[in-house]
């Protein structure tokens, strides 16, 4: 890992530009396929899965324009394919996102399954049960999401995340030494609470 290491008594001056968010990104792409309008996307983080989501986009027929390392136009207008290919998600798991964007527009899309990652499995059941509350059928067909739908409403779903914190802090939520902090017993209250919607 790299760092910085600074010695003397001097105040730091001077200026740092910040780069894109990489999870922000990846939604931000996902969205952009959502209309026909040219949309111009700066300040990306040129990264593998930055790249990769845009290979996605463009293999189901999206104009996309890489303008330079950070800055990409991307045209939804002539996408004719709903399936993403397991090969993009296979190398990241947010192309499963382009599900949520193609079925919003198109009012159906395929994908793969998405495999884990280094912090575990995690399961993409939260978006099926969003998709399934908002009026599309979904259904798991030979490892892919297949979700269609006449018509999409708009309905108050209630998500449940304990699972991926759990994953990812690498913890046994049942475990009472936890409760030796204050700032965890807290976490552990809030999260009970919205595991239980209320």
């Amino acid at each position: 890992m790299e760092q910085y290491i600074i010695k003397g008594g001097n105040p730091l001056v001077g200026e740092v530009e910040i780069g894109g968010a990489k999870n922000a990104a990846l939604a931000i792409l996902a969205a952009a396929i959502m209309t026909d309008e040219t949309v111009l996307i700066d300040n990306l983080p040129d990264v593998n899965d930055v790249n990769v989501m845009l290979e996605a986009i463009s293999g189901i027929g999206a104009m996309v324009q890489r303008i330079d390392r950070h800055t990409v136009k991307i045209n939804g207008g002539t996408i004719g394919d709903f399936n993403i290919e397991y090969d993009y998600i296979k190398k990241i798991r947010a192309s499963y996102y382009l599900l949520g964007a193609l079925l919003g527009k198109y009012r159906r899309a395929e994908v793969a399954l998405p495999g884990g990652c280094n912090i575990g499995s995690r399961p993409i059941d939260q978006h099926l049960k969003g998709f399934r509350a908002l009026g599309a059928s979904v259904d798991i067909i030979h490892g892919a999401v297949v979700a269609k739908a006449e018509e999409l409403k708009g309905k108050h779903i209630f998500l449940i995340v304990v699972a991926i914190l759990e994953a990812a802090l690498d913890l046994d939520l049942t475990d009472r030494s936890l409760k030796r902090h204050r700032f965890m017993e807290h976490l552990l209250i809030f999260m009970q609470i919205f595991h239980k919607g209320l």
